[in-house]
């Protein structure tokens, strides 16, 4: 049930004698919202995206560095991007050399550049209609064997099964997947942000509506019937009559009858397995990712750096230029540390970042960071040498910086 909204033309497919009735009853008769069905199936009610998983996850903190924006916590949709982030094949990830190797993370910076709509209705993955043919027509050929030898209940049971799961197919696969997020003002700021989790960092960059769709944007189901969802509730207590009916009235029926409507459920739940076996969330992704965000090319490019100082240092240019006030919040989330040591580091390595940001020629020739080895910024032995190591590590992201040009979204080297 919870793969019509995934899969064009699944709601036609439901229709052969399924198990598991009465637990999809009982789950989906929560979405009917009154006092009849509050009382018939008893629980919280839920939205349906939720329901069908297409929303609910916790997205990682989002901070944007022209906006102010900050939001401690984002929804399903950046939840989707951080994972789709995270299962890039290593053979496409560029490891960059530092001078030390503490605790690997990876940083990926993302061209956004499409603009969708505030509504729009994605276009589903089409299905395989051979598959779901076995099901049915399993169910089919043993209720028509039943008549044959005269076994009208457990024929009638068979039939009542497969109709039940037809019929509620199909008025669960009548809500229609959509894709919504809010618009900004003309003349907001660029959406340039980060989305940062512990073990993933993102670079967001673009138009505000085009970020916007990842840290705000949900996906939805609209159905005719809502607020009430009266027809879900008919459809879920159909599903219990089923089982009911099949539960007092199968015992009834001959041994070949009952072996007949125990092979339907065999086949049926063999096909239900395959369904169940599908990975949604990979779909949802491939959604959010080709067709809302229109990726393509070189607009995601994903490093992992030896050390968290060199990411975050990389995550800096990137997001340049910017008021250092912006870059020093961003680097205090990713940075959390308040020593002597990474006061003096972040304060010294945002003033660089910002320095090249405003130079017209942005750095000497040998394309590195220039730090002043000499002075001892108020700090003296294990601590001043300390320092010096975090500015290797910020001279290796700066020298990979380097031999990238990000122009529009496709990274070339240099």
């Amino acid at each position: 049930m919870a793969t019509v909204h995934i899969y064009q033309g699944r709601k036609w497919l439901g229709w052969y004698n399924s198990p598991g009735s009465y637990e999809i009853a009982k789950r989906y008769g929560q979405l009917g919202r009154s006092r009849f069905w509050d009382g018939l199936y008893p629980g919280v009610n839920v939205d349906p995206a939720v329901l069908f998983e297409l929303d609910g996850m916790r997205g990682p903190k989002y901070r944007g560095v022209h906006s102010g924006t900050t939001m401690l916590k984002t929804g399903h949709l950046a939840h989707l991007f951080l994972q789709e982030c995270k299962d890039i094949p290593r053979s496409e990830i560029i490891h960059v050399e530092c001078p030390r190797i503490s605790s690997p993370i990876g940083l990926t910076v993302v061209h956004l550049h499409h603009q969708p709509l505030p509504e729009e209705h994605p276009r589903l993955f089409r299905n395989s209609t051979a598959l779901a043919s076995i099901p049915i027509l399993s169910s089919l050929a043993t209720c028509i064997a039943c008549f044959v030898y005269n076994d009208w209940i457990c024929a009638s049971m068979i039939l009542l099964g497969m109709i039940t799961s037809g019929v509620s197919c199909y008025v669960i696969g009548t809500g229609r997947f959509t894709f919504t997020h809010p618009r900004h003002a003309q003349g907001a700021p660029a959406g340039d942000g980060v989305l940062m989790a512990d073990d993933e960092v993102i670079v967001l960059k673009g138009p505000e509506d085009a970020v916007t769709p990842i840290t705000r944007g949900k996906f939805s189901l609209k159905f005719t019937s809502e607020p009430e969802y009266h027809n879900i509730g008919v459809c879920s207590m159909l599903l219990t009559t089923q089982f009911l009916a099949q539960l007092l009235l199968v015992p009834q029926g001959e041994i070949f009858g009952q072996i007949m409507f125990l092979s339907s459920l065999a086949v049926s739940w063999g096909y239900n397995s395959y369904l169940s076996s599908l990975d949604r969330e990979s779909f949802q992704r491939r959604i959010l990712v080709e067709q809302v965000l229109q990726l393509r090319g070189h607009a995601r490019r994903k490093y992992e750096f030896g050390t968290r100082t060199a990411m975050v240092v990389y995550a800096l240019l990137a997001l340049s230029p910017a008021q250092p006030e912006s870059l020093r919040k961003i680097l205090d989330d990713l940075l959390p540390n308040e020593t002597p040591v990474w006061n003096v580091w972040k304060r010294v390595v945002v003033e660089k970042v910002c320095a090249r940001s405003a130079s017209s020629d942005a750095s000497n020739s040998e394309g590195k960071l220039v730090f002043d080895y000499s002075a001892d910024y108020g700090l003296q032995g294990p601590e001043l040498k300390l320092l010096h190591t975090f500015f290797l590590d910020a001279e290796a992201a700066f020298s990979r910086y380097r031999q990238e040009a990000f122009y529009d979204g496709t990274s070339t080297l240099v």
